[in-house]
């Protein structure tokens, strides 16, 4: 079964994992606690264990992200203790790797191959697309301006939507003023 890990403790959607993936300084990441509830541990013990193996894990592998990155992610993430954590850490698919060989468990280890079957997946999908764009410059270099509207309309929806953000603040909504144009006799 592509899709789902083989674990006795429970099956893990690809979707679920997929949720979880974030891109940050260009690299696709999971977070330490979206790792540890994968993985069904606390936060504390998956860092603890990082922590004594620090040298697995140079700067491709794993980063600690910036206060503003945290503050930015917060906004995305649910979670409202997510915003006043004192330490949060991204691993890269490598960084993902290098933690099977530190969580000794089983369910790690099934947690871990959904998740490189989530990036292969993820890198699949990425090279279609690419595919699909190269392809649709060629047949927009074929045909004429009569078409140039609709490869920009496909384009358009080949584009991932923004994820929604909700404005804060109070906000009032009034009717905007009606003018008239008054002719003036001379």
């Amino acid at each position: 079964m592509e899709g789902h890990s083989s674990s006795k403790e429970g099956l893990i959607p690809v979707e679920r994992i997929e949720q979880t993936i974030y891109l940050l300084r260009g690299q696709k990441v999971l977070l330490d606690r979206d790792l540890a509830k994968l993985y069904n541990v606390e936060t504390r013990t998956l860092n603890q264990a990082v922590g004594r193996n620090k040298n697995r894990f140079p700067e491709d592998f794993m980063f600690e992200l910036t206060r503003e990155e945290i503050r930015n992610l917060s906004q995305i993430v649910i979670s409202p203790t997510f915003k006043h954590a004192p330490r949060v850490l991204a691993f890269t698919e490598q960084g993902v790797a290098m933690l099977s060989g530190i969580l000794k468990s089983q369910r790690a280890v099934d947690v871990n191959i959904a998740i490189m079957r989530t990036f292969v997946k993820l890198r699949r999908m990425l090279e279609s697309n690419e595919e699909l764009s190269r392809r649709l410059d060629e047949l927009e270099s074929k045909y004429d301006e009569q078409f140039r509207m609709v490869f920009e309309a496909i384009r358009e929806l080949m584009i991932p939507p923004e994820p929604k953000k909700n404005p804060m603040g109070f906000h009032v909504r009034e009717e905007p003023p009606v003018y008239e144009v008054r002719e003036i006799k001379t």
